[in-house]
């Protein structure tokens, strides 16, 4: 199994910047892919960003976090990083990581993550 813990969320005031960190644990060698998703309480998660754990190839799902938020990797360190910038107060959620074993840098088929970092931007 695969074990994520997220850390590196905060409060913020509006156009400021964090770095979200996804550390994982246990059986590595079998991540095909780790994607950060954020959910508000009472909505459907959303998927943020992914990246190819081997060969760090990228992939951002939203144009409105493109421009913005920065997915890389350190594999040494087993941690991938999400570098959120110019941050919005729409951009308030819980963020978390999850990791898929196949299948493309999509959303689809990721598992459902760790318990998640919270992220608050304010005006």
């Amino acid at each position: 199994q695969v074990q994520l813990v997220e850390s590196g969320g905060g409060l913020v005031q509006a156009g400021g910047s964090l770095r979200l960190s996804c550390t994982a644990s246990g059986r590595t060698f079998s991540i095909y892919a780790i994607g950060w998703f954020r959910q508000v309480s009472g909505k459907d998660r959303e998927f943020v960003a992914s990246i190819a754990w081997n060969t760090g190839a990228t992939y951002y799902e939203d144009s409105s976090v493109k421009d913005r938020f920065t997915i890389s990797r350190d594999n040494g360190k087993n941690t991938v990083y999400l570098q959120m910038n110019s941050l919005k107060p729409e951009d308030t959620a819980v963020y978390y990581c999850a990791h898929k074993l196949r299948g493309g840098l999509g959303p689809s088929n990721f598992g459902s993550g760790g318990q998640g970092t919270q992220v608050t931007v304010s005006t």
